[in-house]
């Protein structure tokens, strides 16, 4: 058995992959104008900085997943950081906004094979139920705790001249953290087990990236385009491929030629509930993130620097209330998220009605805390709701999968929601806000919903996953 600090070590230095990954989502936000200026970029390139990054990141998760279990996790963790750090190095240098937008989608691609090294970690190196559920909540932590860093990091550096321009800052912190993270996986962190029995899944691969593509591009580009033919055809065909992708995975299932992704997981109910309460979860998120950064900036008059500072105290309390629940939410279960819910509906809504121009410094950062600290009582531990009941051997795919729907999701939270913000800001910003936060709250209703239908927290001992693939996995029936 592997000794217990070794375990933290490895998911210390493993966690390096989410932080990162993250913060290079939300950096972004608040340093738009900069580099835009800084590559002299259209409102469309500009765009694409963003959803380039999301595009390479969500349509190769589950490919990433997959790839560790055949490969080995830390071989696939090694590489990705390794290609990461490159990439976020090459964003750095980039002249135009062509260059740039080429590498971020590379850099994406990258942080797809890395990231989900990190949950299969997780699965296979903690068993025991209260050391998994700490476990998944310092990955909730770590994931929250990024998005934050990477909102006042954006507002900082966006701001700051030095030898050379802020902008490309925010892309060369990267180098140090990953020359680090990958002497620390040189030496610290073991492989698991291989599973290659069979040819692994190109074509799965082929198929499953072309339906995602074909359904985050025009999501993030249709609106700005007035939802062209092309991006209708788009949808079109990520239905299809996706209904088609399905079917292949089933009959490779079936006949025994290793799928990418092991369908049968599916048959889980907890993992299929969690997965739509993530999807909410992390629109709402991912949303909130973007149209507070730009109404505190553009509705309130609070200055880049500013801004980023206010995510200090929410990223606190996120902090304590993401560690209070990683205690409490073995003994008490989903109530500790459902608390979670009510807090965030709360805060969005007093936001909605108080935040108007003129209002008081402390009652924004005091309505952000408020939100940090609820999101701490759901986000971390929606992870360990949606993966508690998934065998260890299927840690990779799982991981994928979850990867795959909390990208996206970001995906749609920037698209959907994000388009009704703009939309409503050409009439005003405090209309736009008002009209983002009702859909970001629908987006909380969702997720009371899917917490009300999962089954109360189980405190027996867990199934071994012998007994999962017979019991909680059952067979299609074809």
């Amino acid at each position: 058995m592997k000794d217990v600090k070794n375990k933290w070590l490895e998911l210390a230095i493993v966690l390096s992959a989410p932080l990162l990954s993250v913060i290079d989502v939300f950096i972004i936000n608040i340093a738009v104008p900069s580099i835009k200026k800084g590559v002299h970029a259209t409102d469309a390139e500009i765009q694409l900085v963003i959803a380039g990054y999301l595009l390479g990141y969500a349509a190769f998760l589950i490919t990433g997943g997959r790839a560790g279990d055949h490969f080995g996790r830390k071989k696939v963790f090694f590489w990705g950081m390794f290609a990461f750090t490159i990439t976020s190095s090459l964003c750095g240098l980039s002249e135009s906004a062509l260059q740039l937008n080429i590498t971020r989608f590379l850099q994406g691609l990258s942080a797809s094979f890395m990231v989900p090294q990190t949950i299969a970690f997780i699965q296979v190196l903690f068993t025991e139920t209260k050391e998994r559920a700490k476990a998944f909540g310092l990955y909730g932590i770590t994931l929250g705790t990024a998005a934050v860093i990477g909102q006042v990091l954006g507002g900082y550096l966006s701001e700051t001249h030095w030898a050379i321009e802020g902008w490309r800052l925010i892309f060369f912190i990267n180098l140090p953290i990953g020359i680090v993270t990958l002497w620390a996986t040189h030496k610290y962190v073991t492989e698991t087990e291989k599973h290659q029995r069979t040819k692994f899944d190109y074509t799965g691969i082929f198929i499953l990236t072309t339906a995602l593509f074909s359904l985050i591009y025009p999501l993030i580009e249709g609106r700005e385009a007035g939802w062209p033919l092309w991006s209708i055809a788009l949808f079109v065909l990520s239905a299809v491929l996706f209904a088609f992708f399905i079917y292949n995975q089933r009959m490779k299932l079936k006949t025994n030629r290793n799928p990418l992704i092991d369908v049968r997981l599916f048959k889980i109910k907890d993992f299929n509930i969690g997965l739509i309460a993530v999807l909410f979860h992390f629109m709402l998120h991912t949303a909130y993130l973007l149209l507070s950064a730009v109404y505190i900036q553009n509705g309130l008059g609070v200055s880049a620097v500013d801004c980023g500072l206010y995510f200090i105290a929410p990223g606190i309390l996120f902090i304590i209330s993401s560690v209070l629940a990683s205690g409490m939410i073995v003994t008490y279960g989903k109530r500790v998220l459902q608390v979670g819910v009510l807090v965030l509906a709360a805060a969005f809504y007093l936001q909605m009605t108080v935040w108007k121009p003129g209002i008081n410094t402390w009652a924004i950062i005091g309505l952000m805390g408020l939100w940090g600290f609820g999101n701490g009582l759901v986000l971390p531990s929606l992870l360990n709701l949606a993966l508690k009941n998934v065998p260890s051997q299927y840690a990779g795919a799982a991981a994928g999968i979850y990867s795959t729907f909390q990208q996206t999701a970001s995906a749609l939270g920037v698209s959907i929601i994000g388009g009704i913000f703009f939309y409503f800001s050409q009439q005003s910003w405090q209309m736009a806000y008002k009209a983002g936060v009702i859909a970001i709250l629908v987006c909380v209703a969702m997720v009371g919903i899917m917490l009300q239908l999962l089954p109360s927290a189980r405190t027996t001992r867990r199934k071994n996953s012998k007994e999962l693939i017979h019991e909680s996995v059952e067979p299609f029936e074809l």
